[in-house]
């Protein structure tokens, strides 16, 4: 990884102030840099920073070079970093804090389309209540990667005939009341500020 120069008028110090104010946040400064997060971490090799960079980065200010990261879009939310955590901080809840507060910035990875593809999962599952693989799939490949698309329809084929992915979406059945939750839980976590 190339060297970087940063400077102070770049950073932003109340970046690790708005994060550990969130109930997720709330050991966020106890982190020791110990580096259990990324050794258990089954994406690090995937990732362009280790969770224990990204929170040194948290701290040192580097907001931008945070909310840029893909990082937390390619986290897999497996927990096993905050379950092995030592100062107990919610590494994959604060992962979410990031994804949450980069869309709300209108910032994207460089190097991914994760964020479209979350944002089309989000859509799939306002709509029905829960996720419509096939749809979701449909929306993303066909608009993002058509080429890709195609190499993968045999094999998507074979899913369908085997019964693992649906053709058509299931929706639950209080999809009403589901879509207010939905809605209130978005008014809350815009009145939250990350």
């Amino acid at each position: 990884m190339e060297a970087q120069v940063l400077f102070e008028a770049d950073l932003s110090p109340e970046f690790l102030d708005e994060l550990a104010a969130l109930p997720e946040g709330k050991h966020l400064r106890e982190c020791i840099q110990c580096g259990n997060c990324s050794g258990m971490c089954p994406v690090t090799p995937t990732l362009d920073h280790s969770p224990r960079r990204i929170f040194a980065m948290i701290r040192a200010g580097m907001k931008d070079e945070v909310l840029r990261s893909s990082t937390p879009w390619v986290c897999s939310s497996c927990y096993r970093c905050t379950v092995k955590c030592p100062s107990d901080i919610k590494i994959t809840e604060i992962m979410y804090a990031i994804k949450r507060r980069a869309i709300r910035e209108d910032v994207k990875p460089d190097d991914t389309d994760a964020h479209r593809f979350a944002k089309l999962f989000v859509e799939s599952v306002s709509k029905n209540g829960r996720s419509h693989e096939m749809g979701l799939l449909m929306n993303y490949m066909m608009f993002h990667h058509p080429v890709a698309m195609m190499k993968q329809s045999v094999f998507g084929m074979r899913m369908i005939g085997k019964g693992r992915m649906p053709l058509f979406a299931h929706k639950i059945e209080d999809l009403d009341n589901f879509r207010k939750m939905v809605d209130r839980a978005v008014e809350l976590e815009g009145a939250e500020g990350v």
